[in-house]
C-alpha cells in the first residue's frame, strides 16, 4: 500500500523558525512568502520550482493554509508591507543626510 501523508502535518509553527509564523515543515519556507507570490499571479507549479526542493502538495498546503486563514494572513501582509514602506523611506531619508 502507498504513504499516505496526514496534510495536517505539512504546515508547521515553531518558535524561532520563520518568525513563528506558520511555514512548510522542515523547511523554513512561510507560508506567509507562499501566498505572496501566489497572489502575485504565480501558480503553485512556478512555486514548487522557485525552491526545487519544495513539492506540490506542500506548495497546495500552504495555499490551503492562507485560504482559510485568508483575513489574518492579509492583514500580516498589509502590516509587513507598510513596515517595508517605513523602513524604505527612512533609509531614503537618512542616505539624503549624509550627502
Amino acid at each position: 500500500m502507498a504513504a499516505v501523508t496526514d496534510i495536517g502535518t505539512l504546515i508547521e509553527q515553531t518558535a524561532g523558525v520563520c518568525g513563528g509564523r506558520p511555514c512548510i515543515a522542515g523547511t523554513g519556507v512561510s507560508v506567509l512568502r507562499i501566498a505572496g507570490w501566489y497572489k502575485m499571479g504565480r501558480s503553485p507549479e512556478e512555486i514548487a520550482d522557485q525552491y526545487g526542493h519544495l513539492t506540490m502538495a506542500q506548495v497546495h498546503a500552504a495555499i490551503t493554509y492562507y485560504h482559510a486563514n485568508r483575513e489574518a494572513m492579509d492583514a500580516e501582509m498589509a502590516a509587513e508591507e507598510a513596515e517595508y514602506n517605513r523602513l524604505s523611506t527612512a533609509g531614503r531619508a537618512g542616505a539624503g543626510d549624509s550627502q
